[in-house]
């Protein structure tokens, strides 16, 4: 974390002479709190997608549903909760109620059945075993259906097939291929930043996708490999290996005419990725995140690194769910795309893609499908090849349907004026309710000033220090939790005449609490950038998802000339979140470290924390009066001790 950063106080000792002053505030009365009733900040600029969704099987409601299946040449459906109960229901949307087909309370995240699953009975399972050391915690095993009606399983019969190391990727996503053998993705098996350095590994499993054949055991296993595998004859690897640099594959599938595998990967600080997984496939982890470099200088594998097919930043998606390529009747539109989704975010896209064109040709349409509040966690296939979706936190089973044309209630202001921030924007008046406050430890921009507003809607409340994902991380500082639809807001100037300030842009980052729990990602912080005009009179939204330079002239007396040329960036969308991130909290001012200071209201100076508390900002009171509550030093500070100057200066900026 930020405050936990390597001290390098002689490299950054210089830096700490640049400083940001802040602006005249505004006058703000710290004893009584204004409701702010004038948000036009809600939803998003961009254009209504082509689907909505609805529920399917409206009459069933599962408990952390993690995986769905099709009964191999049957009529059922499966759905595997979370805990180890796994659930099989006719495919008919009227059905009233579902068979517990298995029960195995144990954390279970992968589901197949056999091909020949009519004769046989069998099915896979991959689950984790607490009772198990960590490194045989992760598990593949079979059980056998007595194909019934309902069928179920005798938790009695199963079959270890293989195990691996539990860790925080554990994969498990598990299916049979159209050549008869099983696929198997296993994840890094570490918390963050494949901390077992096992992407390029071969030498285990983990980071990859296996193959193997479970129809005929060899060599005391209840498997054999098979002899096509492209790692075979490779010294020192697991001959089971058919892929690897998979971070975390969460959800594959085979598209039956094709026989391509598509895969979905979870990416870990700024891409989300789409693969199609070829036999030997290295797709760079941790060498790399999607096409981006993340530890470009450890080894690599004995295979060159395979571009995802497309690749999401972390302002479209946050945790990829893979899907189908779509073979169904109800979208002829459709017929051939491959659908996914995100966790996070809950979108819905679809791409076309033809082996035939030259390379960055292949993806010939690209497009987002639907925009929901769901936790899509997977996606099913059903026998007649429509693609369902289910919803983690509700528990149901969804279908995507035309969108009606609606016009939206509130359009997205594209003019800082019609946000609803301030009553003048010409006079950078801020609306009443808005909270102005400034931060110990600013981030350096280029010798630019900041003015910094809080805006919760209504008279709503945020929590105190309650946001701890993720952890553990020794020395990690909590944060707050701001109520759905708050915006922070800040403005920078650049002073290009002594004594002249030049607005630049205002920034807004905007919340939306989403269903869940923070381990599972409970809100969405959107960024947008408002340039200024030259009259200085109004702020235009940045349209798309690409940032813009500008070239300002400085007047300087230490320059050539006495003047200099400086380049400001506006940042894109997609910009905003790259620092502003699950493991920064999202909002990286608003925090207790930074926020505990005395701030001017307007000729009245007071700890911002204080201030806050009294006004009845937090739902509950602070623990602590706030010189007992811990704090960044200022950085341009030279009494200060210079490990703490460092230290803040690297929280803020590293």
């Amino acid at each position: 974390m930020r405050l936990a950063c390597p001290l390098f106080a002689l490299s950054v000792a210089l830096l700490l002479q640049a400083a940001e002053s802040s602006p005249a505030q505004t006058a703000f009365n710290t004893q009584q709190r204004v409701p702010w009733i004038t948000s036009r900040v809600v939803g998003t600029p961009e254009p209504p997608p082509p689907f909505r969704t609805e529920p399917i099987f409206t009459k069933l409601k599962f408990f952390e549903p993690l995986e769905m299946a099709a009964e191999p040449g049957g009529k059922r459906l499966f759905v595997v909760e979370r805990p180890g109960t796994i659930h099989s229901f006719p495919n008919d949307p009227n059905v009233e109620g579902t068979d517990v087909f298995l029960k195995i309370n144990k954390t279970t995240y992968g589901f197949a059945l056999h091909p020949k699953y009519q004769e046989n009975g069998y099915v896979y399972v991959t689950y984790i075993a607490p009772d198990q050391p960590a490194d045989k915690g992760t598990r593949l095993v079979r059980f056998k259906s007595d194909l019934g009606n309902p069928p179920k399983c005798d938790p009695q019969s199963e079959t270890l097939i293989l195990e691996w190391p539990t860790g925080g990727h554990n994969g498990g996503c598990v299916n049979f291929g159209p050549d008869g053998y099983l696929y198997l993705v296993t994840g890094d098996g570490s918390g963050i930043a494949d901390e077992r350095v096992t992407g390029q590994d071969l030498s285990d499993w983990l980071a990859c996708m296996l193959r193997i054949d479970v129809d005929h055991p060899a060599d005391g296993r209840a498997f054999s490999v098979p002899k096509d595998n492209p790692f075979v004859k490779q010294a020192g690897a697991k001959p089971e290996i058919w892929a690897y640099g998979l971070r975390q594959a969460w959800r594959f599938s085979f598209d039956a005419p094709t026989k391509q595998l598509w895969a979905g990967e979870v990416g870990q600080d700024l891409w989300e990725m789409i693969h199609l997984i070829t036999p030997g496939g290295n797709y760079g982890w941790s060498v790399r995140e999607g096409t981006h470099p993340f530890r470009p200088e450890r080894p690599t594998g004995p295979t060159p690194i395979q571009p995802p097919i497309v690749e999401h930043n972390h302002a479209e998606f946050r945790s990829i769910t893979g899907g189908y390529v779509y073979h169904g009747q109800q979208f002829p539109e459709l017929q051939g795309a491959y659908i996914y989704g995100d966790y996070d975010t809950g979108k819905i896209w679809a791409l076309r893609y033809d082996p035939a064109k030259p390379d960055g040709q292949r993806v010939t349409k690209h497009w987002e499908l639907a925009d929901t509040s769901y936790r899509i966690v997977c996606f099913g296939q059903t026998q007649q090849g429509e693609v369902y979706f289910v919803d983690f936190i509700g528990g149901g089973i969804h279908r995507l349907e035309p969108a009606t044309v609606q016009q939206r209630p509130i359009p997205f202001p594209r003019k800082l004026s019609e946000t609803g921030l301030f009553t003048s924007v010409k006079d950078l008046t801020p609306a009443p309710g808005l909270i102005p406050y400034s931060v110990n430890a600013p981030l350096y921009s280029d010798g630019a000033e900041k003015e910094r507003f809080l805006a919760l809607p209504g008279l709503s409340r945020m929590e105190y220090n309650t946001i701890e994902y993720p952890q553990p991380a020794p020395g990690a500082p909590r944060g707050w939790r701001f109520p759905d639809g708050t915006v922070a807001v800040k403005t920078f100037f650049l002073e290009t005449q002594p004594g002249q300030r030049r607005r630049l842009e205002t920034r807004l980052l905007h919340v939306e609490q989403t269903p869940g729990t923070q381990e599972v990602g409970d809100q969405v912080w959107r960024g947008y950038t408002y340039l200024w005009n030259d009259e200085q009179t109004e702020a235009v939204l940045l349209e798309g998802n690409q940032g813009k330079d500008v070239t300002y002239t400085v007047v300087d007396s230490t320059a050539p000339g006495g003047k200099r040329e400086q380049v400001w960036h506006y940042p894109s969308r997609t910009e905003c979140t790259l620092c502003h991130t699950t493991p920064a909290k999202y909002v990286l001012g608003l925090n207790t470290l930074q926020m505990n200071k005395s701030h001017d209201y307007g000729g009245h100076k007071e700890n911002q924390l204080a201030v806050l508390n009294r006004l009845g900002v937090f739902t509950a009171p602070l623990p602590e009066a706030p010189e007992k509550l811990p704090k960044l030093v200022d950085y341009h500070d030279e009494a200060q001790s210079l490990n703490d100057r460092a230290r803040a200066y690297l929280h803020a900026n590293c």
